[in-house]
């Protein structure tokens, strides 16, 4: 049985997915980016671990500019999934991790999707 789509701020992935609507957490394969301690290969996770942000949105360094948001993976991830992790990390700095949560739950979405 799959989980529902919950509003949870600790569900807001380091790099601005929402992983309460994503596939894998709803099946229960995935605890999410904040508690999942396989997800050490990702470096957006390392770094706002080591520097204690919730996510990308905590950074004064445009995500644009970082190489560790902005990378080859990243990148490929954005193209097949039609994903745009900046557009949600905006979004998070605009009206905060609750809200964006309850937004992104509201919407049954891991992603806001490139325009």
């Amino acid at each position: 049985m799959e989980k529902q789509i919950e509003i949870n701020k600790e569900l807001v992935a380091f790099c601005g997915l929402y992983c309460a609507a994503c596939r894998q957490y709803l099946k229960g394969e995935c605890a999410g980016c904040q508690k999942n301690e396989k997800a050490q290969w990702c470096k957006v996770r390392t770094c706002c671990l080591e520097k204690g942000y919730a996510s990308c949105a905590d950074c004064s360094i445009n995500v644009a500019d970082c190489k560790k948001f902005s990378n080859f993976v990243s990148k490929m991830f954005a193209f097949f999934f039609n994903s745009d992790r900046k557009a949600c990390i905006d979004r998070i700095k605009a009206i905060g991790a609750e809200e964006y949560a309850r937004e992104m739950a509201g919407k049954g979405l891991q992603t806001i999707k490139k325009r």
